[in-house]
């Protein structure tokens, strides 16, 4: 199933038409996420591909991310996705507070395609506790960094104010089951 992001009210971005992502669960525990931006996309500042490990303050520039929480509570887990393939997870006791490296994620595989109009980022990763099919939320966003350095903030849904990807607001979907093989 494919979800549309928002941009947020305050933000402008003249590169990009539209952010995209489709959602797949091609197993327990496993989630694949494909983030589909149209529009100018020579315009946009992508980070060089690297060799894929983590790293860290990735939404300091183009960047898409996930936010996943067990319902009901207040724990969740952030992961960012760079072009460049770096990657972070981490784990939050509740909001913006406590947060640590989730070791449980040990690797992220994220593939990247670009063409003149769109550009395509997909993210696949397990965590343990998606094995569980009951109560989870998801929240999808993205940071875009236009080559002339203006960012823009885009989610499935924005709470009054600044952007912020951690408010509860923005954890709008339902996680969908996991494909049954």
């Amino acid at each position: 199933m494919r979800h549309a992001l928002r941009l947020h009210p305050d933000s402008r971005c003249e590169a990009l038409t539209r952010i995209e992502v489709e959602i797949a669960r091609p197993r327990a525990g496993g989630l694949r996420l494909t983030y589909i931006a149209t529009g100018r996309i020579g315009e946009l500042r992508l980070p060089l591909a690297t060799a894929p490990r983590r790293g860290d303050e990735l939404w300091r520039h183009t960047c898409c991310e996930a936010f996943l929480r067990r319902e009901p509570g207040e724990a969740y887990y952030e992961l960012n996705f760079a072009p460049s393939t770096q990657w972070a997870a981490y784990r939050l006791n509740s909001y913006r507070t406590g947060m640590e490296v989730a070791a449980e994620i040990a690797a992220l595989r994220i593939e990247a395609q670009s063409s003149a109009a769109q550009y395509t980022m997909q993210a696949t990763f397990d965590l343990p506790g998606l094995a569980s099919e009951a109560g989870w939320r998801l929240g999808l966003s993205a940071v875009i960094e236009e080559a002339n350095g203006r960012k823009s903030y885009w989610a499935l849904a924005h709470p009054a104010g600044n952007p912020d990807f951690h408010h509860s607001d923005c954890f709008a979907l339902d996680l969908p089951k996991a494909c049954r093989a």
